[in-house]
């Protein structure tokens, strides 16, 4: 295993591994070792941004944030990601890569109205930051979040994506001449280049929203991005309704999967730093209207895998440079919030959907792997898709509840 350290940046500012060697090694082989991690970097970034801002900014609008706010939360976000993915890589010379929470962003899009409004919800991000820093200083928690059964978390994620991932179809139905060239475009991607058929299905949908609605000069604003501040309001609703579940759910679908795909590259990492961090950074951005920052997972096999380098020691590079990528996409906060807002929200969340599939799928395939957890896992897969509301709780919090009671039950009383 390839096991990363903090070297001593101050007299050595660059790492070992890029440092010329004695032998006569050409300028041209070195930039050949910085181009392959750098290209996968960006690529990573790109692909990760275009897949998922539309998801990302329908779930903070659904949460009530204004496009305004929700600008600013993208805006704060990129920049938080940016810092990350440079200097935590930088000092710790492995491939971690860092994102926002696309399932949390999924989750924002399955709730009901909260009391206090968006300040409330603001309070929960805060509340989530603050659980997930908790999880890199106090060992414990970490282990108690990960001894949730991986199929029952894999069915509560499952049950919070289905009726997103229903929304193609929906779309289709309502808007057949506006959403059928962006399910094909999607298909044609799937087809010829995977990792970009949801790119391509957001430009198909930019260039149906361009020609079949009548928008008002300056409607897709270029102006610079601005922070605004949200002042959060604490409440027990938004506690149990999102904060709990959003933990869990960032938690189980995204820092201890992109940990095991770390592992999987053959890097052995210490969770402390980068949970104390991305939460601390959480809590930040939740102060500007922003979701929770955590270790990536999907894109992360791109900067840790040998497609960043063959030489395991020199993929750190490949987040890095998708870091500067996230200060430059930044910029766009302003335009993509426009964009959400002047688009028909059936066609955002069919683009949202589309992107959603194959999470929804490996969520399915790990819920239903394993035999004796099957039926717990389906138990929390349904109530978490009923979308139920008790007590004021939401599904997400009962289908937890309801598949680990039921799992309890049956090992406690097995025949």
């Amino acid at each position: 295993m390839y096991s990363g350290s903090i070297p001593d940046v101050a007299s050595n500012p660059f790492p070992s591994a890029l440092m010329p060697t004695p032998q006569d090694e050409t300028a041209g082989s070195r930039l050949g070792d910085l181009a392959q991690p750098i290209l996968a970097g960006v690529l990573a970034a790109l692909v990760g941004y275009a897949s998922t801002f539309t998801l990302v900014l329908g779930g903070l609008g659904h949460a009530g944030a204004s496009p305004g706010e929700a600008a600013s939360g993208l805006f704060a976000m990129c920049l938080a990601m940016g810092l990350l993915n440079t200097i935590v890589v930088w000092r710790l010379r492995i491939p971690l890569s860092f994102a926002w929470s696309t399932p949390g962003a999924a989750f924002l899009l399955t709730l009901q109205p909260i009391t206090g409004g968006f300040a409330a919800v603001t309070g929960a991000f805060i509340v989530v930051g603050a659980l997930i820093a908790a999880c890199g200083f106090a060992r414990p928690l970490a282990r108690a979040v990960a001894a949730i059964p991986g199929p029952i978390a894999a069915a509560m994620l499952a049950g919070v994506l289905l009726n997103l991932c229903l929304a193609p179809v929906k779309a289709v139905a309502e808007l057949p001449w506006l959403a059928l060239p962006i399910v094909v475009a999607w298909v044609i991607g799937l087809k010829l280049a995977r990792r970009y058929a949801v790119p391509l299905a957001v430009l198909a949908a930019a260039i149906m929203l361009a020609v079949s609605s009548n928008l008002a000069p300056g409607a897709l604003s270029v102006a610079l991005p601005s922070l605004q501040l949200v002042l959060p309001v604490f409440t027990l609703e938004a506690l149990v309704k999102i904060a709990i579940p959003l933990f869990v759910i960032t938690m189980a679908s995204q820092n201890l999967t992109g940990l095991a795909v770390m592992r999987a590259n053959g890097f052995e990492v210490d969770a402390g730093v980068p949970f104390a961090l991305s939460g601390l950074a959480s809590a930040i951005v939740a102060l500007f209207g922003g979701l929770t920052v955590n270790l990536a997972a999907i894109t992360a096999a791109l900067a840790a895998g040998p497609e960043a380098h063959p030489d395991p020691a020199r993929r750190w590079v490949a987040p890095v440079a998708a870091g500067f990528v996230y200060f430059a996409l930044a910029l766009l906060a302003t335009l993509a919030a426009a964009f959400i807002a002047a688009a028909p929200p059936i066609l955002i969340e069919a683009v949202a959907g589309l992107a959603l599939l194959p999470s929804l799928a490996g969520a399915l395939s790990g819920a239903l792997a394993n035999d004796d957890l099957r039926l717990p896992a389906v138990v929390t897969f349904v109530t978490t898709a009923s979308g139920i509301t008790l007590l004021g709780i939401g599904g997400a919090f009962w289908g937890l509840l309801a598949g680990i009671g039921l799992l309890l039950v049956l090992r406690r009383w097995r025949p």
